[in-house]
């Protein structure tokens, strides 16, 4: 997927948007389709939705204004406990992180078949705007239960694309399961 500076600055102010949890935003802006992740989460789904989000505004802001020559990518912006959790952290904290960020990195293996941590570093990286392995922009999460959210991303109508990235986020948020991606006509009228 490719990611220009108008595209990320976008998908930062969707990220961002702190719209009622069940409100999603309108078919007018949205792409023709969009890829649909069923998230059964640990805990309350509105405080799963703010960490997550906690995570990717960051990453995404910086894949709209960091310099992505550098050797490594400040972190100062990135909650701590996501920078704990992933390998190379060399801080010897993974056991400090929460216990949702905990078992979020063993779901995570669990669901791609003996995935490792993700270095934070490695993670970051993906935003850069010129790496094309990121093959999704963010669209919306909306909470549909006590402990199930629907995210959506705009994956430019493919049903096979890079994602292992989200997944990372998606996982040690909080995720206990998930479902997708699935393609789905948008169609903003039906309920989530």
């Amino acid at each position: 997927m490719m990611h220009t500076g108008d595209s990320l600055a976008a998908e930062l102010q969707r990220v961002r948007e702190h719209r009622p949890v069940r409100e999603r935003p309108g078919a007018d802006a949205a792409p023709p389709v969009l890829s649909l992740f069923v998230i059964d989460v640990s805990g309350d789904a509105a405080a799963y939705v703010e960490r997550l989000r906690s995570v990717l505004v960051p990453a995404v802001r910086m894949g709209c204004t960091a310099d992505f020559e550098q050797e490594s990518l400040p972190v100062d912006e990135v909650p701590g406990w996501f920078a704990a959790v992933g390998s190379g952290s060399g801080s010897g904290d993974e056991e400090r992180a929460p216990q949702f960020a905990r078992a979020g990195r063993e779901a995570y293996a669990e669901h791609t078949g003996g995935g490792r941590p993700w270095d934070l570093q490695d993670w970051l990286y993906r935003f850069d705007r010129d790496e094309h392995s990121r093959g999704w922009e963010w669209w919306d999460a909306t909470v549909t239960g006590p402990s199930r959210v629907h995210v959506r991303v705009d994956s430019w109508g493919e049903p096979v694309f890079g994602c292992q990235d989200l997944l990372w986020a998606v996982f040690t948020a909080g995720a206990v399961r998930v479902e997708g991606p699935t393609v789905q006509i948008t169609s903003f009228r039906e309920n989530p």
